[in-house]
């Protein structure tokens, strides 16, 4: 059976912070950690079959001591995850990954659920998702 590879490289803005990160395909977990404390590449391969498919970036442990606000209510720091350079065998997503993911969240808690796009740092737990076809090159040329 043909395989393609997914790759991203995952990081923090606060290594103190105990943000964890999951990462899904469909049902399947490819990685799961408790506290993103660095910047990691991550390669996973995946069997090539044709269907619809949904890659899912999970924030979790997010609380309100990771985020520092002033007597104004302005955010002076806060404890973010990034995730850059989603790529399909070897191939960037970059704008592809910008106009098609959706970052879907509640404010940790504190408003009603909302879906946003994404544009490369989650601040609340919640989930980045990515829906595509395989096979993979036809749904990059669909994109692209």
């Amino acid at each position: 059976m043909t395989t393609y590879q997914i790759a991203c490289t995952i990081g923090t803005t606060d290594s103190t912070a105990e943000l964890g990160l999951e990462i899904w395909i469909d049902e399947r977990q490819l990685f799961s950690t408790e506290h993103v404390a660095d910047t990691q590449q991550l390669t996973f391969d995946i069997e090539e079959d044709e269907a619809e498919h949904k890659l899912r970036f999970i924030m979790t442990n997010k609380t309100f001591a990771h985020t520092t606000v002033d007597d104004q209510g302005n955010i002076i720091s806060d404890a973010r995850l990034t995730i850059a350079d989603v790529a399909f065998d070897e191939i960037k997503l970059g704008q592809i990954f910008v106009d098609l993911a959706t970052y879907t969240h509640d404010f940790n808690g504190t408003q009603p659920e909302t879906v946003d796009k994404f544009y490369g740092e989650m601040g609340c737990n919640g989930t980045v998702s990515l829906r595509f076809t395989t096979p993979i090159y036809l749904w990059l040329l669909e994109h692209m």
